[in-house]
C-alpha cells in the first residue's frame, strides 16, 4: 500500500516576505534553500535550520489579501543548545523573548519569541543526558 513517506515542509503565508526572510535568516540563523514564483503567482522562499531536513516555506500571495495571524493558532518549534545564550544573542539583535524561559515537568526549558508577522516561535533546550 502506498503511504506518506515524510514531512517535507510547512508553509506560512506572510505580508512582508523580505522582512520575514531576514528575521529567519539573520535572527534565527536559518538558511535560504530556494526561491521561486509559483504558477498561481505567489512568491515562495524555502528555508531550513542547519541540522534539519524539513523546510519552512514562506509565501507572499498578494492576490489572497492581507495575512491576519490569529493568536496562539500555530507555532514553529526549534531546538537550541543553550536557551540562555540564544536569548542573549536575540537581545543583541533587538528581539526579546515573548514568554519564558520555563522549565517543563520533563526537564526541558522552553521560551517563545514572535516572528514579524505574529507567528510564534518556540525555542526548546532539551535536557542534557
Amino acid at each position: 500500500m502506498a503511504g506518506i513517506k515524510r514531512l517535507l515542509h510547512t508553509r506560512y503565508r506572510v505580508n512582508d516576505l523580505e522582512k520575514t526572510v531576514a528575521f529567519y535568516r539573520d535572527v534565527l540563523g536559518l538558511r535560504e534553500t530556494s526561491r521561486h514564483n509559483s504558477p498561481r503567482g505567489s512568491e515562495l522562499v524555502f528555508m531550513k535550520a542547519p541540522e534539519s531536513e524539513e523546510e519552512i516555506e514562506l509565501c507572499s500571495y498578494l492576490a489572497a489579501g492581507p495575512v491576519h495571524v490569529q493568536a496562539d493558532l500555530t507555532h514553529l518549534a526549534f531546538e537550541v543548545d543553550d536557551l540562555e545564550a540564544f536569548a542573549r544573542q536575540l537581545e543583541k539583535k533587538g528581539v526579546k523573548l515573548s514568554d519564558g524561559p520555563t522549565k517543563s515537568t520533563l526537564g526541558m526549558i522552553f521560551a517563545f519569541v514572535d516572528a514579524p508577522e505574529g507567528y510564534e516561535i518556540e525555542l526548546i533546550q532539551r535536557t542534557k543526558k
